[in-house]
């Protein structure tokens, strides 16, 4: 138990853990307010007993009274303000610091690892660790010290009676350690659970557009509905397996009070112990039984806290790409990659790849889907780290780069746009802290997008649901275009940026792209022929190797993929429904 205690307290921090060591030493005090009322009592029944009570006793044990229970009271107060402001400060430091985690994984981690699992970590895991833990954690803790101090209490009134009272204690933490281990399994299996059952309901309701259109539903909410019931049968299990071990303990701590009582009155009777003491042996007996419940009520819950940090701290644990590089401005924004080599899953995706890309050229990757066009771009950018070979910024190994310095020089317009349950203002302004209305307006104005904002209701303060599910796709792709122009970085990479978009917004999108990349170095993924003829360069990617290098004319003389997909897009264009 008091390995789970310190674990905890580490792993909030050592701002929040000197909150809670204060709030311990408080819970101290307060321990010793509660004590206090044995005194208090046993001075009255020590008057009592040999007929010599007077007020001034009582005025004395009403004033030890008074004074126990208004400390108590501000004292609990303060701890309390101390536990809760600890606890949410932990998990809201916790959260913030696996979220900056993130940002320096390589992105291979979450293809491997599902939305839920992150998710169920940032939110579950987090809200147990800063609610249910700090309360379990606390009353656990005030529950033993509650404990210990009236054991001493009792071993300086009676030395007897405080053996007995100290041989209950150990027996009912034995019971309670074999009560944490029986929770081991279990407590590892609701986690898993737990996690389990978010990923799928976040599986259910991003995939609900689908479950609609095909009538899934039958299908669909067989995963969901097991993950459900599994989690019931898992919390169920768990209850279970705790009810034995937490009704031990209750008798333990009832038998303890039991015996200490009787023995009391049989040391009483045999003249070895006074009537007051053994009145307060009593009184001590039921404190005892209160504080000891106290501290075993909650703890079986400490081995799912443990799990908790261990899974927290796992995500915190992972390794991130080399990130620890110089805060580099380029001279110029050339980019070389140099026989790079790449591969996902043992599978080899980028096999001995070289490039140049001359600053504010405009550079066209094509070729077959799977062929390794975006993790080119990728690699690039240094979403993951290559294998083998290097790529370099004005010269320089990105590598040598510290992940921030780097990004500065990236702008992204991916074909699925992720806008975020903000508002429009927000949105175009991520990245930016403190940029102005005026900028936003413009970079809006540069993008098309100034117009469709100001018909909105509340214009660039109307919130957009998550994911910008609330307005159109061309729309997204336009607010997005502007966040990349607020952020004015030197180099552009366009992922399929107008792939999804109809007709009536392809105008205003190839408007705003133009907006966007003058006088920049532009890296495009794409297959509409009219943005990939007039790029400076056309790389075509085909199983991980450059098939073909060159300009639109050059590549269409010379043959092979470049012009096959040129013809093919020709002939599609052409196509017409006869009447």
């Amino acid at each position: 138990m008091l390995k789970i205690l310190n674990k905890f307290f580490d792993f909030c921090g050592s701002v929040n853990k000197k909150k809670f060591q204060i709030s311990i030493v408080l819970g101290v005090i307060q321990a010793v307010c509660e004590a206090m009322k044995i005194p208090a009592i046993m001075i009255v029944l020590m008057d009592i007993t040999d007929n010599t009570l007077s007020s001034k006793t009582v005025f004395l044990s009403l004033a030890i009274m008074f004074v126990s229970i208004t400390v108590d009271f501000f004292v609990r107060k303060k701890s309390a303000m101390l536990q809760t402001e600890a606890g949410y400060n932990a998990a809201a430091n916790k959260r913030i610091e696996i979220a900056q985690h993130l940002r320096y994984l390589p992105m291979g981690y979450f293809n491997k690892n599902s939305l839920g699992s992150i998710t169920s970590v940032a939110t579950n895991t987090m809200e147990n660790l800063g609610d249910v833990a700090t309360r379990v954690v606390m009353m656990s803790t005030q529950g033993i010290l509650n404990t210990a101090l009236i054991i001493v209490m009792l071993l300086c009134f009676d030395f007897r009676i405080g053996l007995i009272a100290a041989a209950g204690v150990i027996l009912f933490f034995v019971v309670n350690s074999l009560l944490q281990k029986a929770g081991d399994k279990l407590s590892a299996e609701k986690v898993e659970s737990d996690q389990k059952l978010v990923s799928e309901i976040m599986e259910y309701v991003q995939g609900i557009a689908e479950v609609k259109s095909y009538n899934l539903f039958g299908k669909q909410t067989k995963k969901l509905n097991k993950a459900i019931d599994n989690n019931v049968k898992v919390n169920t299990e768990m209850e279970f397996a705790f009810i034995p071990y937490m009704t031990i303990q209750n008798i333990i701590t009832k038998l303890t009070g039991a015996v200490m009582m009787f023995v009391s009155v049989l040391l009483y009777l045999n003249g070895s112990m006074s009537l007051m003491i053994c009145i307060g042996m009593t009184i001590c007996a039921f404190m005892l039984y209160s504080s000891l419940e106290q501290a075993g009520s909650y703890s079986a819950l400490l081995r799912t806290i443990d799990i908790c940090i261990d899974k927290a701290q796992k995500i915190l644990d992972l390794d991130t790409m080399d990130i620890d590089g110089k805060d580099i401005i380029p001279q110029n924004y050339d980019i070389d990659v140099n026989n790079i080599e790449f591969s996902y899953d043992k599978r080899k995706i980028i096999d001995g790849i070289s490039l140049h890309i001359p600053q504010k050229t405009t550079t066209a990757v094509v070729g077959p889907s799977g062929g390794g066009k975006s993790t080119l771009c990728n690699l690039i950018s240094r979403f993951w780290d290559v294998d083998g070979g290097n790529i370099r910024l004005g010269g320089i190994d990105v590598r040598e780069y510290s992940m921030d310095s780097l990004m500065k020089n990236f702008s992204f317009v991916f074909q699925n746009v992720y806008l975020f349950a903000d508002t429009i203002a927000n949105n175009i302004a991520f990245g930016r802290e403190n940029a102005t209305r005026e900028e936003i307006v413009t970079a809006a104005k540069k993008a098309c997008c100034h117009d469709f904002i100001m018909s909105l209701p509340d214009g660039y303060d109307t919130v957009i649901g998550e994911g910008g599910a609330s307005i159109s796709g061309g729309e997204k792709q336009r607010i997005s275009i502007a966040r990349a122009i607020m952020k004015n970085a030197p180099i552009i990479i366009l992922d399929e940026a107008t792939a999804n978009v109809d007709p009536e917004n392809e105008k205003e999108l190839v408007e705003a792209i133009d907006a966007l990349t003058k006088e920049k170095t532009i890296i495009m993924i794409a297959h509409r022929l009219k943005t990939v003829r007039n790029a400076d360069q056309i790389v075509v990617v085909d199983s991980g190797k450059i098939a073909q290098l060159g300009t639109h004319t050059q590549l269409m003389q010379e043959g092979g993929i470049y012009k096959n997909f040129v013809n093919a897009r020709q002939q599609a264009a052409g196509w017409k429904i006869n009447a």
